[in-house]
């Protein structure tokens, strides 16, 4: 059972904590527990309940009423909200919930809405990655299991699988090639998934080599493949990789590529590139950069 302060909850659910205290007085709502040395914190009860409540609350729903709904009433409210709803802050909360519940059909119908209505590409820039920033954020902290982390970011990778497995065979004059993948100890795949699916969707071809491999492995590839691209992600903070090491290594091994560095690490990053090097900040940064090849 996780534990958490009431800035985590404030964090979580954009509830204020001085809110929280008004609805415990009057409502009862949530019910914090105390430690032996009286500390409140809350469990992942707490957190569902308050999840459910933040998101009916913002749509209008007044407090002293979701607070008289059962738990059933409450769970077929807050499905029907999220379904017909373009919020995309909603929607991240209900990913939050399903989460914690571990909840594999409610995330099931949360994204397959969102991508009947949107498509997606709109639904992983606007829903999905705003809310792995925030099971990031948690789970830097400590404030969220791994496990959940795990069980969520699983089943969103399984998504991307069956979409580039879906994706019509390349074959155009102008198409490009590239290069993706991780380095060692750095597992964060879904960003790199994701690149592939929207490279592939330009029209360009991608040889996918996933997460986990050695620099020093790439040459046979190279040689073989050819790429005009190689795209990396930086997201884990390690020592031996950062954004100056991985761009200087790269641009030495393959001075002919087009060399691409995406990732959180990449963010503040401020360093000299070399010249066949660009960063990425965003997907979007990616999305002009696949467009514009197209053009030429």
């Amino acid at each position: 059972m996780n534990h958490f302060s009431i800035k985590d909850v404030e964090a979580l659910t954009g509830i204020k904590s001085h809110t929280l205290r008004i609805w415990e007085l009057r409502y009862g709502i949530p019910n914090p527990k105390r430690t032996a040395t009286n500390i409140r914190y809350y469990d992942d009860e707490d957190i569902k309940l308050l999840l459910s409540v933040s998101m009916l609350n913002r749509q209008g729903h007044k407090i002293s009423k979701i607070t008289k709904l059962t738990k059933e009433e409450l769970s077929n409210l807050v499905i029907e909200l999220t379904l017909n709803t373009e919020d995309t802050f909603i929607q991240v909360e209900s990913l939050t919930a399903a989460m914690f519940n571990l909840d594999e059909a409610a995330y099931e119908k949360i994204l397959s809405a969102n991508i009947i209505q949107f498509g997606l590409e709109k639904t992983y820039l606007n829903v999905v990655f705003p809310f792995l920033g925030r099971v990031g954020m948690l789970w830097q902290t400590g404030s969220v299991n791994p496990a959940y982390e795990h069980f969520i970011t699983n089943l969103i990778r399984q998504k991307l699988f069956v979409a580039i497995d879906t994706q019509p065979k390349i074959n155009h004059q102008f198409s490009k090639k590239f290069v993706l993948f991780l380095p060692s100890h750095e597992p964060h795949e879904i960003g790199l998934l994701f690149a592939n699916y929207l490279i592939r969707s330009r029209g360009h071809h991608t040889s996918y080599l996933g997460p986990n491999l050695p620099m020093d492995d790439l040459s046979p590839v190279m040689q073989i493949y050819k790429a005009d691209y190689m795209l990396t992600v930086l997201t884990t903070p390690i020592a031996s990789q950062t954004p100056l090491h991985v761009s200087r290594k790269l641009s030495v091994d393959f001075p002919n590529a087009n060399i691409l560095i995406a990732g959180s690490q990449v963010i503040n990053a401020n360093i000299q590139l070399p010249r066949n090097v660009k960063m990425l900040y965003s997907m979007h940064d990616l999305i002009h950069l696949i467009e514009n090849v197209s053009k030429n």
